[in-house]
């Protein structure tokens, strides 16, 4: 039997999760031809879901995320900590 205690963190877990939805969701506006920094921006900005498409379910992926833990993924990752 395994003597060490595993240690699980949930934070990863939820980082992961955003960074899984935020590709699809990339790369589903890059399908139906959007600039998909801008419509995440605008997004992100307006809490407004009309600007991410429908296609591959990508609005609902990302209606799933709380936009503050999503906002706080992103400024964990470009600065780094």
């Amino acid at each position: 039997m395994d003597e060490f205690t595993r240690k699980y963190n949930a934070a990863e877990e939820k980082d992961e999760q955003i960074r899984h939805v935020m590709t699809s969701v990339y790369e589903a506006l890059q399908e139906k031809g959007y600039n998909p920094i801008n419509q995440i921006v605008g997004y992100i900005l307006s809490e407004d879901p009309t600007y991410i498409t429908n296609h591959k379910s990508a609005r609902s992926l990302i209606c799933k995320i709380d936009r503050d833990e999503l906002l706080q993924v992103l400024v964990r990752t470009y600065l780094g900590v």
